[in-house]
């Protein structure tokens, strides 16, 4: 009797040569449909589906394999006598090889006018069940989901005229990652459809783009993943146009430099360390955007990542090129731009679609043990009470200064301070235990420059202590959440001062 092959795919990349060499080897070709109908036609014997369960395809070609002749036949353990009877019994035979991929779901809804019914249609049923059922029984059964797999299955059945139990294992355990990555996708549009905000149970799939040098520290295995369907607007989705490819700590930081980066409309430019902002800068154009930028922290933006909201033109990258910078990332490069900047040979540059940017519906922050989701901090300047506290309200200036450090704060790691100009940030405080602390950090890198200048606070004042500080370096103006139970004393601590502060009520914390 021979041995038998179910080709079945809705990916016919080297199907046919797959069929001809399982032919060349004495299989039984069993298929269905389209793949059917192309192996045929290029003059591969076939043995239809329906011949074999005496079944004909009904509903649309929603039931054709669903049938214990294909079932009995992928699941029967071949070397147990109870199962050889009972399959003699009942006339069904067994299958060697299963090669069977799914309808595209993930590429229908992607397309921006999906209807529903369409997206339902492309819910494969058949196939999960035949994949499932051949990976269980890897054991006897040899399950390919993948083409680029045909290559190595054939080498071993032409050399040993079967494939090797750890082959069998590797592949079916790569059927169960396709099929969970498969059923997560289903039931997140779903639960989406349905409006569910945390579903009892909620499940992730993430696609492999790179394994990593290493991760944070270089003792460290690391690996980037990207989401499918995720927002263009990611690291995960930008064009690498030079340069050496990114690390671990290089993705994390051009990912928070584009996350700062796209709350300003204007002409603006980051520069990150760390997952920090260490300067950001606004102006009429990108050239003097990233001139004030590099202004507010000409030591930190060393080694730093940019990035910039407009396309980099040569003037642009003759300022980028003057200094050591890892990662540069913009819309995109002219002509002339990437000839000064790829003179030098590991500065990577990146190009993100800043148009297509779309906000990912939660954020997810693993912890031991657990996962944590919650929605992003999407609140912006024109979403917030704004409330002017003190007796002296913010001059325009002061207005776009308060602005600017509120657009930036929330981006740096709490307990945080920023202190700006209506053009430019002038000092960062970051990740400290205490306000004033931070705030002291902040002021100090600021100098004499935060004489007339704003401070924005991510979460409120606990005590006037900050604004004493902001107070005697020369803040004029303010802006914080609000909500202390002592807001009265920084009020009180503000108007002795002659300071504008603002309460916004939403704080900003960022852990």
């Amino acid at each position: 009797m021979k041995k038998r092959a179910l080709l079945s795919v809705s990916d016919k990349s080297g199907i046919l040569e797959f069929a001809q060499a399982l032919a060349a080897l004495d299989y039984e070709i069993l298929s269905t449909g389209g793949t059917m109908k192309h192996l045929k036609e290029n003059g591969v014997a076939v043995t239809a589906v329906d011949e074999v369960t005496g079944f004909p395809e009904i509903m649309e070609g929603r039931v054709k394999t669903l049938n214990p002749m294909i079932h009995g036949g992928l699941l029967a353990k071949q070397d147990e006598a109870k199962h050889l009877e009972q399959m003699a019994e009942h006339g069904i035979q067994p299958i060697h090889i299963v090669c069977v991929n799914l309808y595209p779901f993930k590429e229908t809804i992607s397309k921006p006018d999906v209807s529903i019914d369409d997206a339902i249609e492309n819910i494969d049923i058949g196939g999960p069940a035949m994949l499932r059922a051949s990976a269980k029984n890897h054991a006897y059964v040899t399950v390919i989901v993948d083409a680029a797999d045909y290559s190595q299955v054939l080498e071993e059945l032409q050399a040993e005229g079967q494939t090797t139990l750890e082959t069998r294992r590797r592949l079916a355990a790569k059927v169960f990652r396709h099929t969970a990555a498969y059923d997560a996708l289903i039931s997140g549009y779903l639960t989406d459809l349905a409006g569910e905000e945390f579903p009892e149970q909620v499940t992730f799939t993430y696609e492999l783009k790179q394994p990593l040098r290493y991760g944070e520290n270089p003792h460290q295995k690391a690996a980037f993943y990207s989401r499918p369907l995720g927002s263009d607007f990611s690291i995960a989705n930008a064009e690498q146009l030079h340069g050496k490819e990114l690390s671990y700590n290089n993705i994390q930081d051009a990912n928070a430099a584009i996350q700062i980066v796209k709350e300003f409309n204007q002409p603006a430019a980051v520069a990150v360390k760390h997952m920090n902002p260490c300067g950001v800068g606004v102006g009429e154009t990108i050239a003097e955007a990233f001139n004030k930028a590099y202004e507010a922290d000409p030591v930190s933006i060393f080694g730093g990542i940019i990035a910039l909201n407009r396309e980099v033109d040569a003037a642009t990258a003759d300022q980028l090129s003057g200094i050591f910078l890892e990662i540069i990332i913009a819309p995109s490069f002219t002509d002339e731009a990437i000839d000064v900047l790829t003179k030098k040979k590991n500065i990577r540059l990146l190009t993100i679609p800043f148009e297509q940017h779309k906000q990912d519906a939660w954020n997810t922050v693993s912890v031991e043990g657990g996962l944590l989701m919650q929605q992003p901090d999407a609140y912006g300047f024109e979403d917030a009470d704004i409330r002017v506290a003190t007796d002296r309200e913010p001059t325009e200036a002061e207005w776009e200064a308060l602005k600017l450090g509120w657009a930036v704060v929330k981006h740096v790691k709490s307990n945080a301070i920023v202190v700006s100009d209506s053009q430019r940030t002038l000092g960062v405080g970051a990740g400290q235990m205490n306000r004033v602390g931070a705030a002291g950090i902040a002021l100090t890198q600021a100098g004499e420059r935060a004489k007339g200048a704003a401070l924005a606070s991510d979460a409120f004042f606990p005590m006037d202590d900050t604004v004493e500080a902001a107070a005697k370096a020369g803040i004029t103006a303010i802006i914080q959440p609000g909500g202390s139970v002592k807001d009265e004393d920084s009020i009180k601590k503000a108007n002795e001062y002659g300071i504008a502060m603002v309460f916004t009520g939403v704080r900003h914390f960022k852990h």
